[in-house]
């Protein structure tokens, strides 16, 4: 997926999502699509919103939601996600005004998820890649999702990245072995702010303690 969106087009979306956060928290008002949305970002396309907290040089999760699925056009998938994130993540209390300054907004934008085709739960581990790989594990009524970049920033090898994901979807960690349990991988663009409402850029990092 690399190139699919400019750093243009993704500092349109970082923007609007923060602006989206702010907005919302402030006031309760939620962001229209803004008249000049480049027409791309009308295409429909699944995102995923991430906040997190800094303080000096730790960072923390606030929030993360999003559609991972191209069911919606990507600007509105973008102002809808930056909501939930903020006040509807279940994991978190809701955002409050005080802590807007002090928030990093984080966007990933997602290719449609494919379901992975394996004939043993072995072949995950040389299927899986850590890095360029998103998952979702699916069984019954139970699924999670990780972000490609959630195994990098806390170093995890495939096996790891297999469990989360499975505890991720409510299943024991070595569900991954089970033949029900199925998976789906994705890739992402990710942009992000540098510093709260500071300069957007491609493949932010920041070191979570």
């Amino acid at each position: 997926m690399v190139g699919a969106y400019s750093d243009s087009e993704g500092e349109f979306l970082v923007r609007l999502a923060r602006r989206t956060v702010d907005r919302f928290v402030e006031r309760g008002v939620k962001e229209s699509p803004p008249d000049d949305t480049p027409e791309k970002l009308w295409r429909e396309s699944g995102v995923f919103v991430t906040l997190n907290t800094i303080r000096g040089e730790s960072v923390s999760l606030r929030g993360c939601i999003g559609r991972p699925y191209p069911n919606q056009p990507l600007v509105e998938a973008t102002i809808d996600s930056a909501v939930d994130a903020a006040v509807h993540d279940p994991r978190f209390p809701p955002v409050r005004p005080q802590e807007l300054d002090s928030i990093l907004v984080e966007l990933s934008v997602l290719t449609p998820p494919k379901k992975i085709e394996y004939s043993s739960p072995d072949e995950l581990l040389n299927i899986v890649e850590v890095g360029r790989d998103g998952l979702i594990a699916a069984s019954g009524v139970f699924r999670g999702l990780l972000l490609p970049q959630v195994p990098v920033e806390w170093g995890w090898d495939v096996k790891q990245f297999l469990e989360h994901t499975c505890m991720k979807a409510g299943l024991r960690p070595d569900a991954w072995r089970d033949p029900r349990v199925s998976f789906m991988s994705f890739q992402a663009e990710i942009f992000g702010e540098e510093t709260p409402r500071g300069a957007v850029v491609r493949d932010p990092f920041h070191k979570r303690c």
